[in-house]
């Protein structure tokens, strides 16, 4: 089965905290990859996402980096509430 990564980046104005991540992360931009993996026996080619990750701490600050598995609805929600206050 063919995979594929895609990768991108989230900004968060204010200080953040997801469910996986021990401790709130400052506010930055913090990269994301996204694993899809082909749909097998479709009739157009298309892709189901099977694993989106975090990479902390964000880019603009320097350490050490960690990679954690993150709901994609919750970093979704993560970034609305972040947008709205």
């Amino acid at each position: 089965m063919n995979t594929r990564s895609r990768e991108t980046t989230v900004t968060f104005r204010k200080p953040f905290r997801l469910s996986v991540l021990d401790h709130t992360q400052p506010a930055g931009t913090y990269r994301v990859v996204v694993d899809e993996e082909e749909i097998p026996a479709a009739s157009f080619l298309a892709y189901r996402q099977i694993a989106t990750m975090l990479h902390t701490p964000s880019l603009s600050s320097s350490g050490s980096s960690q990679v954690f598995a993150v709901s994609p609805g919750e970093l979704a929600s993560a970034l609305e509430a972040d947008l709205s206050a």
